[in-house]
C-alpha cells in the first residue's frame, strides 16, 4: 500500500491537485509560488497529521521553498480522492 507521502506526492508529479482560494490568498500574501509548494510537498514530510476536522484529516508538510524558506502546506484528500491544498504558508524566521 502507498504511503500518504507518496500519494499525495503522486497527485503534485501529476498534476492532479486543486488550491483554495484561501491558499492562493495566503501564497500571494507570502510571495509563494505553486513551485514552491510542490518542493515542499516532493522534499519535506509530514509534519502533522490533523484528525479534529470534521470534513477529512488533514496533513500539515513542511518543506521549502524555492528560496529556501521553511513552509507549511496543509491539504486533505476529498471524497472523490482529489487532493486538496487548503493553505500554504511561510514560516516566520523571528519565532
Amino acid at each position: 500500500m502507498m504511503s500518504t507521502l507518496k500519494k499525495i506526492r503522486q497527485k503534485i508529479i501529476d498534476r492532479n491537485y486543486y488550491l483554495s482560494s484561501h491558499a492562493e490568498e495566503e501564497m500571494l500574501d507570502d510571495e509563494l509560488e505553486r513551485t514552491d509548494l510542490e518542493n515542499a510537498i516532493l522534499k519535506g514530510h509530514i509534519e502533522k497529521k490533523l484528525t479534529a476536522d470534521l470534513r477529512g484529516t488533514r496533513y500539515r508538510i513542511e518543506g521549502s521553498a524555492q528560496d529556501g524558506r521553511l513552509i507549511h502546506v496543509i491539504c486533505r484528500f476529498k471524497e472523490d480522492s482529489n487532493l486538496i491544498i487548503i493553505t500554504v504558508y511561510a514560516l516566520s524566521e523571528n519565532l
